[in-house]
C-alpha cells in the first residue's frame, strides 16, 4: 500500500535528505545548522506524515458513507500523485519543504481523507464472503508489510537509494497510486454499502455477481437485509454519537486499545529510525540499508534471514518484528469492520485510524529522545504497553471468529452485562434504535 511504502522509503536516503536540508539553509539563509536543529527538522519531516494521516482519518468515515468506498478510493489516488510530484521535484528545486509537504499529502492519503487504510479495510471486508473474512483480514496486514518491504528494497544502493536517484525513490509511490487508479475502474462498489446505505438491492446483486461469479446470492442478501431490518431506523453515526452510545462502549474501547497499541509496541519506531538503531548496534555503515531491508522482509515473511550477521541488539529487533508480524499486523486493521454494525463502521474507522496516527506522531517525535536518554532500555516502555494490552484482550474481549457484528455485540453483552433471559442480539438492536429516537 502507498502509505506504508512511504513510511519505509525515508530510511535509506535519510543522510542525503539531511544534506539537502543543510545545503538549502546555507544557500537560502546563510545559516549553518547545529546538530540539534538538523535533528529537529528531520524528526518533523518524519512525523508530519502522521499529522496528515490524523487529519485524513477525521474525515474518512463520513466521506465513505456519503460518497461510497470506491469513489473515495479513486479520489484518494490523486492525493498520492500530488505528494509524489512534490517529492520528486524537491531536489531540483532545492527545497526540503517540498518533501515535508509531500509527506503531509502522503499522510492524508494513508490516513484516509479520501481513504487508504480505513476505507480500504472497509471496502475489502464488505466485498468478502463471511467464510473468507478471517484470511482476507489478515491479508490487509500482509500487504501493509509488503508496502514497507517494497520501499526498503527500492532504497538499496543498487536500485534507487543513490545520491542521483533518491528523489525517484520518494516519488515512486505515485506510480503505485496510478496503478491503483486504473485497477479500481474495473471493481464494483461495496455490495453492503449499496444495500444498507443506498437501499439499492438490484445494484447490490449486480456487484455480488461481479465479485463472486454468476450464482444465487439470495442467502447473502437475506443476511444483509436482516441487518438492515434490525437497524432500519438507524442512520450512520457520527464520531461524537458513537462515543456517546453506551451500547457499543466495549467495542469502542477495544479498537482504541488495539490501534493505539500497534504504535506503542514500538514497531514503527524501528522503521522510522532503523538506521540509527542498527548503527548503534554496530552494523557497518555500508550495510545499514540491507539490515533495514531485513526488517521489512522479516515482517513480511516472518522469517529471520540474516540473524547470523547481526549483533545482539539487532537480533532483538528482528525477534520483535517477527512477533509483531504474526500478531497485531494481521488482525488489527480489520477490527472496526468486524466489531461494528454498518451504522457505526464509518465512525469506528475514523476513531481507530485517528488514534493510530496520533500515536504514531507521538512515537516519531519522542523516540529519538528516548534512545538518547535510555539507550536500548527504551523498549522497556513499549514492553509495558504490550503487557497491559495483552491483559485487556485476555479478560475483556470475546472470540469474534465467523460472527456477525450483531452476534459479536451479543458476546460483549454477555461478557460484561450478563443478561439472563432476553435475547441479547435483539436487545442490542433495540438499544441502538432506542438511542436513535432520543437524538
Amino acid at each position: 500500500m502507498t502509505g506504508e511504502s512511504d513510511m519505509s522509503v525515508m530510511t535509506s536516503p535519510s543522510v542525503l535528505i539531511k544534506e539537502l536540508v543543510k545545503q538549502t539553509c546555507v544557500q537560502r539563509y546563510g545559516l549553518s545548522l547545529e546538530p540539534w536543529q538538523l535533528s529537529l527538522i528531520w524528526s518533523f519531516t518524519v512525523s508530519i506524515f502522521c499529522v496528515g494521516g490524523l487529519l485524513g482519518s477525521l474525515a474518512a468515515g463520513s466521506l465513505a458513507s456519503k460518497f461510497g468506498r470506491k469513489r473515495c478510493l479513486l479520489l484518494n489516488t490523486f492525493v498520492a500523485i500530488l505528494g509524489s510530484v512534490l517529492m520528486l521535484l524537491s531536489k531540483t528545486a532545492m527545497s526540503f519543504e517540498m518533501i515535508m509537504a509531500g509527506r503531509f499529502f502522503f499522510g492524508i492519503n494513508s490516513g484516509n481523507l479520501l481513504t487508504s487504510l480505513a476505507v480500504y479495510s472497509m471496502y475489502v471486508m464488505e466485498i468478502t464472503p463471511r467464510k473468507l473474512k478471517g484470511i482476507v483480514g489478515v491479508s490487509i496486514g500482509s500487504f501493509l508489510s509488503l508496502g514497507k518491504f517494497s520501499g526498503q528494497l527500492l532504497g538499496i544502493s543498487e536500485l534507487l537509494g543513490t545520491e542521483k536517484l533518491w528523489p525517484w525513490l520518494l516519488g515512486f509511490i505515485g506510480f503505485t497510486g496510478l496503478f491503483q487508479l486504473i485497477t479500481l475502474f474495473f471493481l464494483p462498489e461495496s455490495p453492503s454499502y449499496l444495500l444498507l446505505d443506498r437501499g439499492d438491492q438490484r445494484a447490490c446483486e449486480k456487484a455480488l455477481k461481479q465479485l463472486w461469479g454468476n450464482k444465487d446470492y439470495s442467502r447473502e442478501i437475506e443476511e444483509m437485509l436482516e441487518e438492515k431490518a434490525a437497524l432500519q431506523s438507524v442512520r450512520s453515526y457520527s464520531v461524537l454519537e458513537l462515543i456517546q452510545n453506551k451500547t457499543v462502549r466495549w467495542q469502542l474501547i477495544t479498537i482504541a486499545v488495539t490501534f493505539t497499541s500497534v504504535q506503542l509496541c514500538g514497531i514503527n519506531a524501528v522503521y522510522f529510525y532503523s538506521f540509527d538503531v542498527f548503527r548503534a548496534a554496530g552494523i557497518p555503515e555500508q550495510k545499514l540499508r540491507y539490515a533495514a531491508l531485513g526488517t521489512g522482509l522479516c515482517e513480511f515473511s516472518t522469517v529471520v534471514s540474516c540473524v547470523s550477521t547481526l549483533s545482539l541488539i539487532s537480533n532483538h529487533v528482528f525477534v520483535c518484528i517477527f512477533f509483531f508480524a504474526i500478531g497485531p499486523v494481521g488482525v488489527t486493521p480489520s477490527l472496526p469492520g468486524e466489531l461494528f454494525a454498518q451504522p457505526f463502521s464509518s465512525a469506528a474507522y475514523t476513531i481507530s485510524c485517528s488514534l493510530n496516527w496520533l500515536s504514531l506522531f507521538v512515537v516519531g517525535m519522542v523516540f529519538p529522545i528516548l534512545v538518547e536518554k535510555l539507550d536500548c532500555f527504551c523498549f522497556l516502555i513499549f514492553l509495558f504497553f504490550c503487557f497491559i494490552v495483552g491483559l485487556y484482550l485476555k479478560f475483556n474481549v470475546p472470540e469474534i471468529k465467523n460472527k456477525t457484528p450483531l452476534e459479536i455485540a451479543a458476546e460483549f453483552d454477555k461478557m460484561h452485562c450478563k443478561p439472563k433471559r432476553e435475547d441479547v442480539t435483539e436487545k442490542y438492536a433495540n438499544r441502538i434504535i432506542s438511542y436513535e429516537t432520543k437524538l
